[in-house]
This record gives C-alpha cells, sequence and structure tokens, in this order.
C-alpha cells in the first residue's frame, strides 16, 4: 500500500471529541521520545505532519490524521514521562486509557519500543495491561538503525523472551527506521490487511 494523501484533522484531550464516523483507526503509542512522530512522518512520506520534538513528552493531545480519506492514523500521548510531575502523569493516563477502552473506531494499536534498550518494566507492565482488556495490537521496534544486526537482534530476542514469560502468543512485531525507512512496507501492507477484512465486513 501507498498513501497518496495525508491530513491533520483534530487535536483535542477528550476521547468524545474525536472525528465522526466509522474510518478504522490505527494508534501509535510508546514511551516520550521512542520516536513516534518520526515514524509517523515516515509511513506517510510527510516530513512535517506529525510533530517532532527533541524534548520528550511534548504530546500531550490525541491527534488525528485522515488517510487517503479512508483511514485515521492516531498519535497518542508518550507514556512514563517522570518528569510531568503525578497529577500530570495521571492525566496522561487518563487520556490514553479513555480512548484505547472506549474509541470504537480504534482497530489496533501499534506500540512502539526503542529497539536500542533492554526490556522496560513500563513498556511491559502497558502491553500487560493491554492484553487484560483484551486489546488488538501489535509492537513496532523503532531506531533499528542505531544498532548494528547483533546487538539489534539480541535486544528483540530478549523481549520477546520475556512477551512469552506472559504471553503463550506472541503479538505480531515489526522492525522499523524512521532514518531508512526499514519496515515501512510490512507495517503499511499490515494495515491495509485489516482495512480489507474491517471493509468486508
Amino acid at each position: 500500500m501507498e498513501i497518496s494523501n495525508a491530513e491533520f484533522v483534530i487535536s483535542n484531550t477528550d476521547v468524545s471529541k474525536c472525528p465522526a464516523g466509522t474510518f478504522p483507526e490505527y494508534a501509535f503509542i510508546g514511551r516520550s521520545n521512542v520516536g513516534k512522530s518520526s515514524l509517523i512522518n515516515m509511513l506517510t512520506r510527510h516530513k512535517g505532519l506529525a510533530m517532532t520534538s527533541a524534548t520528550p513528552g511534548k504530546t500531550m493531545l490525541i491527534n488525528h490524521f485522515l488517510i487517503d480519506k479512508s483511514w485515521y492514523i492516531v498519535d497518542l500521548p508518550g507514556y512514563g514521562y517522570a518528569r510531568r510531575g503525578q497529577k500530570g502523569q495521571e492525566q496522561i493516563q487518563h487520556i490514553i486509557e479513555s480512548y484505547i477502552l472506549q474509541r470504537e473506531q480504534m482497530t489496533n494499536l501499534f506500540v512502539l519500543i526503542d529497539s536500542r534498550h533492554e526490556p522496560q518494566a513500563i513498556d511491559l507492565s502497558f502491553i500487560e495491561w493491554l492484553g487484560e482488556n483484551e486489546v488488538p495490537f501489535a509492537i513496532v521496534f523503532t531506531k533499528a538503525d542505531k544498532l548494528k544486526g547483533g546487538k539489534l537482534n539480541a535486544n528483540i530476542r530478549s523481549y520477546l523472551e520475556k512477551l512469552h514469560e506472559q504471553w503463550e502468543e506472541l503479538p505480531p512485531y515489526f522492525i522499523t527506521s524512521s532514518e531508512s525507512r526499514l519496515g515501512r512496507e510490512e507495517l503499511l501492507n499490515y494495515i491495509e490487511q485489516i482495512n480489507k477484512e474491517v471493509n468486508s465486513k
């Protein structure tokens, strides 16, 4: 699948103000500074679509981008940014949880994991929460260009092994780089496949 049109539609903190209609939505989430905006820009080939920032914790809104006038990419706030303080973190958690649990149009959640790091407790507990709430999701390992093959494979393997402790069947996963566009085709094909299933119902 190729994307020919991507446009920003709305930002808000209230799930009830998200766009009306039944278009499927593919939401992207991860720890602050995981490369979410860069990945969205890479997928859409639209450099300034999602705002990238060197400062973690900048996305504090639910951002909707309409793709080819038939489905949405949704940029969710990053979780686990300690500098926000307790109240700020609770607000972000409420925004995230209300969107994920209440938004019927949300078709799949992509959980972004920085491939440079060992398994992080915050990611694992978030994934466990998704499982408990039966949320459909896939994992996207980001920043794959920052590591040499052996270290990259070792980190991903250790993540999958850690997940196997909780999960009998692992969710789909993708290895990506916003710099080299690694994984772009696979991710878009996965979305296209789900869109076809949704539209055939």
